[in-house]
């Protein structure tokens, strides 16, 4: 009985770590292969896992299985150095919904929402975890115009995100590297 009873609790957790957060709706029409490859982290909420990294990138490659490899990496600024993890996605409800479970540490996974996409080009998203702790801006270049952090932060704002929390990415040694 106790051992029923941890299971359905562990499973009720790791359910919760790849919901949507209320009020938020994933992207429709989201096209896999279009989103793939590499995009720049332009703002983030503070989170363990990145803190104290610049330039961070992601970078999504199909797998044979279906799923997605996902590439992140930044510039870890105290020691001088690179890192990079590598993780997997796959899709929670369909392939054409941006709404995927990611993993970088074995069986536990968390949510990756897309809420918002240039859906012309797919040169910027933005994206939510499993809660509103989670935000970040993405774009396929380094840098982003003016107007579209202002629409994208506007509208994190208005969905009940407190966006003063953000943290403007330096992607200086990924400008460089790109010119």
């Amino acid at each position: 009985m106790k051992m029923t009873f941890a299971l359905v609790m562990a499973s009720a957790l790791l359910a919760g770590c790849v919901s949507k957060p209320e009020g938020i709706t994933p992207v429709d029409n989201f096209n896999a292969t279009r989103y793939q490859g590499k995009w720049y982290e332009i703002a983030r909420f503070d989170h363990r896992f990145e803190r104290g990294l610049s330039n961070v990138t992601a970078d999504y490659r199909a797998r044979d299985d279906g799923g997605i490899k996902v590439i992140n990496r930044g510039y870890k600024d105290e020691k001088s150095e690179w890192t990079q993890s590598e993780g997997k996605a796959y899709f929670v409800e369909s392939p054409d919904i941006g709404y995927l479970k990611v993993s970088f540490f074995g069986p536990f996974y968390g949510s990756y929402v897309v809420m918002d996409l240039d859906r012309e080009n797919y040169s910027w998203s933005l994206v939510t975890g499993n809660d509103k702790d989670y935000l970040w801006i993405l774009s396929r270049t380094p840098t982003m115009d003016e107007a579209t952090k202002k629409r994208l932060v506007d509208k994190a704002q208005a969905l009940g995100y407190d966006t003063s929390k953000l943290i403007w990415v330096d992607q200086t040694r990924n400008q460089q590297a790109s010119r």
